[in-house]
């Protein structure tokens, strides 16, 4: 390329918009701020001179909380078929959903989901909104999940939060040349292109006050999603280079899933927890400092010398030093060295303080109640449970919402594996071996067109964990067990309470109805030898009241038939020893 024909690319001219809107209405400075209240840097900007600062960080208390509650369950996707339509299909439907489930888990593991969707949800309510981009590797056919700062993506339409709707899309990329310069050349960028991917000093708008500071020669790199013909497209460049032109991915969903703390009108990015606690918590440290300010000066006695009486002044101040007076009597000390009383300070004070902390906390729902302040000694579990989840019930909106982002990223996931399987995909189907009864694991080709047919939906199943969920779950247990429930005579009446549970019942469902199918699967299994036991029983009679000439015949056509390999019948069998003449 000539120097004369580089020009800023269309992308990067799409991006600077972007960034004059986020500047525009602050989202920047915002996140900084944001981040640093929660972070304890709560004094940012101000002129204390030698005065530390003190502070009494409630917010990050609050938002760790509210994260807990949220994260206080385990999710899993689980898939299912929509195509009712095809009846013969449908019945094959539920194994590829269990394949599809099976896969869901391994993208669970592999890619630390848990702890991603914890980031997703801190980042979410620190600062508004959290990102998952997700983008997909062909060779091990699993979905990358990668968690992007909010500052990073740049809607098309900055006042509707329904993702799919965008009309574009932009993730910006922050990464030193020499990779920036190799994600070129694996995108396709010729090779005479690699000198215009050029460092930049464009870190203002990075997310917390450590990324302003790079130790490397840094370059952005935009990409571009947009919707045409009813797919996604893709697009890549950084400020003087195209790297993708235009890349049709396939996709009828934008490959990223999105969290807002709280729905904002008009507002794709919603409303966070910090942002209308920090006045409050501003309050707070500055009513604390002038109470520590005032207990410094004015709570403590305060010693009064005269100096002109005394030869050594200076050793006032030292303790146990010897005080020389300039010839006076020592007779009267007061007359000499005397103290001021510490003045006392209004309590009201303290209460202000204390009042706005709590008041503050209980608003948000994160108070002493909120929390589950109850004896663990005095209280069953399900009586704590009960307390929580009352005080919990404002943070249902919060709940929904991020199982709703987590059915987004599954979907993307499936689609992702239809789109890049055109010859069919490994998948784990798990089976029974009939030899030995055990589960066993087999990889079976699934073809595109199963996966296509499904036309799978995705629920998220949810498994409460807290420690009291888990002292609720054993003490039912411990209650079934007790009665006699876990019987083969009971197990109609376990499998009936099992079965009426809901869902996300504190009580194990699952494993539950896992108990009943094994207790189940043993009554069959022992039904199966007590009537080959009574069969043979009957064989054996039948032989025995045959006489001699009849037995014989028996036998003989009980070899025929082993010669023959067939399986000789009940009544035809040779006995273990041949019966005396």
């Amino acid at each position: 390329m000539k120097i004369e024909e580089i020009r800023e690319t269309a992308i990067w001219s799409l991006y600077e918009k972007g960034r004059s809107y986020h500047s525009m209405t602050g989202i920047y400075t915002d996140t900084d701020r944001n981040y640093r209240m929660y972070n304890g840097d709560q004094w940012d900007g101000a002129k204390l001179g030698d005065v530390a600062p003190v502070q009494k960080n409630f917010i990050k208390p609050i938002v760790k909380y509210k994260v807990a509650v949220i994260h206080n369950n385990l999710y899993m996707a689980n898939y299912s078929s929509e195509n009712f339509a095809n009846p013969i299909f449908y019945q094959e439907s539920d194994k590829y959903c269990k394949m599809l489930n099976r896969y869901a888990r391994r993208i669970w593991e592999r890619d630390k989901i848990d702890i991603k969707g914890r980031e997703v949800t801190k980042d979410s309510a620190i600062n508004d909104e959290g990102i998952i981009y997700v983008d997909f590797d062909k060779e091990s056919m699993f979905p990358m999940n990668e968690v992007v700062d909010k500052n990073d993506v740049y809607y098309g339409n900055e006042n509707d939060d329904d993702i799919q709707k965008q009309p574009y899309i932009l993730i910006k990329k922050r990464m030193p040349v020499s990779n920036a310069i190799e994600y070129a050349l694996a995108h396709g960028m010729s090779e005479d292109k690699k000198d215009f991917i050029i460092g930049d000093m464009d870190n203002f708008e990075q997310s917390g006050d450590a990324a302003k500071i790079e130790k490397d020669n840094m370059a952005t790199i935009v990409l571009k999603l947009y919707k045409e013909d009813g797919t996604v497209h893709y697009s890549c460049a950084s400020r003087w280079v195209t790297i993708v032109e235009d890349e049709d991915t396939g996709l009828t969903m934008y490959p990223i899933a999105h969290l807002c703390w709280e729905k904002k009108k008009g507002s794709a990015r919603g409303e966070g927890e910090v942002r209308q606690l920090i006045p409050n918590q501003i309050e707070v440290n500055r009513t604390e400092m002038r109470r520590v300010l005032t207990v410094k000066s004015q709570a403590y006695p305060q010693r009064v010398v005269d100096a002109s009486k005394l030869q050594n002044p200076d050793d006032a101040d030292r303790i146990g030093a010897t005080l020389k007076t300039n010839g006076q009597t020592v007779d009267d000390v007061r007359k000499v060295v005397g103290s001021i009383p510490p003045s006392q300070m209004s309590p009201d004070v303290k209460m202000l303080v204390d009042d706005l902390i709590n008041v503050t906390r209980d608003l948000a729902g994160a108070g002493d109640i909120a929390t589950g302040q109850v004896n663990p000694e005095t209280a069953s579990g399900r009586a704590i449970l009960a307390v929580q989840q009352a005080s919990q019930a404002p943070m249902t909106e919060q709940k929904e919402s991020y199982k709703d982002f987590l059915e987004e990223l599954a979907k993307i996931w499936l689609e992702y594996l239809i789109v890049h399987s055109p010859e069919g995909v490994n998948l784990e189907e798990e089976i029974k071996d009939p030899m030995t009864g055990k589960d066993t694991i087999r990889v079976v080709k699934v073809p595109q067109s199963a996966l296509v047919a499904l036309k799978a939906s995705v629920k998220i199943d949810i498994t409460p964990k807290s420690p009291f969920d888990k002292f609720a779950q054993e003490q039912t247990i411990e209650n079934l067990l007790t009665h006699g429930y876990f019987t083969a005579q009971k197990v109609g009446e376990l499998r009936a309470y099992a079965e009426a549970l809901d869902d996300d019942s504190v009580a194990p469902k699952i494993k539950i109805l896992e108990i009943c199918d094994k207790i189940e699967a043993d009554q069959q299994k022992i039904a199966q030898i007590q009537a080959k036991a009574q069969a043979m029983q009957q064989a054996a009679q039948m032989f025995m009241n045959n006489g001699l000439d009849g037995q014989a015949s028996q036998i003989a056509d009980a070899r025929m038939q082993m010669m023959a390999g067939q399986q000789p019948s009940m009544g035809q069998m040779e006995p273990a020893a041949e019966v005396p003449a």
